[in-house]
C-alpha cells in the first residue's frame, strides 16, 4: 500500500475578504505551503469553514487548490456530511476535480450507532468516487468510530487512510494495531505529533503547518527519519503555541495567527467571530518568542 502522503498535511485556512473568498490570499498562502516543504494540502476540511459555505464555494475551493498545486503535492478534498446522501454527492462532484482522495468526518449532529457508521463510510467507498481518508474527531461530531468498527471499515479497498483527532493516545494506538497493515494513519492532533509518530503513524494532518509550514514539515520529515529525539524536541518545543492556536474553535485562533504575520485577513464566518483579546494577547506573546513577529 502506498500512502496518500507521508509527513505534514496542511488543514487549509479559507481566507475571507468582505464575505467573499479572497483568491489572491489564497494563491500565496498554497505557493508559501509548498515552498515550506508540506506532503500534502487539504482542502475544505474542517479548517477551511466548509460548514458556512455554499456548496458552489465549497467545490470552487477544492478545484482552484488542486489547479494552483498543479501536481507539486496531493490534494485531498473534505466531503463529509451528516447526511450520506450529501456526501456521496460531494464526492462525485470532486472525483474530477483534481484532488487525489477525499477526507470524509464522521457524520455529525444526528449521532448514528456504530453500525450506522460503517453503512455511511462503506457507502461512500462504494460510490465509484475518490479514494476514501476516514476522519475521526469526536469534539466536533459528537461520536467515536470505535476501534472494531474501524477496523471493517478499513477492509474496504477504496479506504486508504484515517485521520485520527479522538485525543486517546490508547485508542489511537490499538486502531493502528488492528488496521496499521491496511490504510496509513495520520494524526489529527497537532499536540500529538511526535507520539504517534513515533509509533507508526506515517504524518500529520496539521492547523499548526498553515501558520509554521516549514517547522512542522521538519518535524514530521525527523520523525518520518527516525530521528525521534529530534522531532521530539520541537513538538515540546511548539506546545505552547499549538495549545495556543486550540485556546478557541480552530480557525478561529489559527486566522488570528496568519493575520498577525499579514498573510490574511481575520475574517471568519458566523457563527464564529475574531478571537478575545486576552486569547489574542497569549497567542500573540508565544508567536514573538518564536519569531513569527
Amino acid at each position: 500500500m502506498k500512502p496518500v502522503f507521508t509527513g505534514c498535511g496542511t488543514a487549509l485556512i479559507t481566507p475571507f475578504k468582505g464575505g467573499e473568498i479572497d483568491y489572491a490570499a489564497f494563491d500565496r498562502i498554497i505557493e508559501e505551503q509548498i515552498e515550506g516543504g508540506v506532503d500534502a494540502l487539504i482542502a475544505a476540511g474542517t479548517t477551511g469553514e466548509p460548514a458556512t459555505m455554499t456548496w458552489e464555494e465549497h467545490l470552487s475551493v477544492i478545484e482552484h487548490v488542486a489547479k494552483r498545486a498543479d501536481g507539486r503535492v496531493p490534494v485531498i478534498a473534505g466531503t463529509g456530511s451528516n447526511s450520506t446522501k450529501e456526501a456521496v454527492e460531494a464526492a462525485k462532484a470532486c472525483k474530477d476535480s483534481g484532488a487525489v482522495a477525499q477526507l470524509v468526518v464522521t457524520p455529525y449532529y444526528n449521532k448514528t450507532s456504530q453500525e450506522g457508521l460503517i453503512a455511511h463510510f462503506l457507502t461512500i467507498a462504494d460510490s465509484d468516487t475518490l479514494p476514501v481518508v476516514v476522519y475521526n474527531v469526536p469534539s466536533r461530531t459528537g461520536i467515536n468510530i470505535e476501534p472494531m468498527t474501524l477496523k471493517t471499515i478499513c477492509e474496504h479497498p477504496q479506504v486508504v487512510a484515517v485521520k485520527e483527532a479522538n485525543g486517546d493516545v490508547t485508542q489511537a494506538l490499538e486502531k493502528l494495531r488492528l488496521c496499521g497493515d491496511q490504510v496509513a494513519f495520520y494524526s489529527g492532533n497537532d499536540d500529538l505529533i511526535a507520539p504517534l509518530m513515533a509509533c507508526g503513524y506515517q504524518g500529520v494532518i496539521s492547523v499548526l503547518s498553515n501558520v509554521m509550514p516549514r517547522e512542522t514539515a521538519d518535524m514530521t520529515h525527523l520523525l518520518l527519519a527516525g530521528e525521534t529525539a529530534k522531532g521530539a524536541q520541537l513538538q515540546l518545543k511548539y506546545l505552547p503555541f499549538i495549545r495556543a492556536l486550540f485556546s478557541e474553535t480552530s480557525p478561529i485562533p489559527c486566522k488570528a495567527a496568519m493575520a498577525m504575520m499579514g498573510k490574511c485577513d481575520e475574517e471568519l464566518r458566523l457563527p464564529l467571530v475574531p478571537m478575545q483579546p486576552n486569547h489574542r494577547a497569549q497567542m500573540e506573546s508565544i508567536m514573538k518568542e518564536l519569531g513569527l513577529l
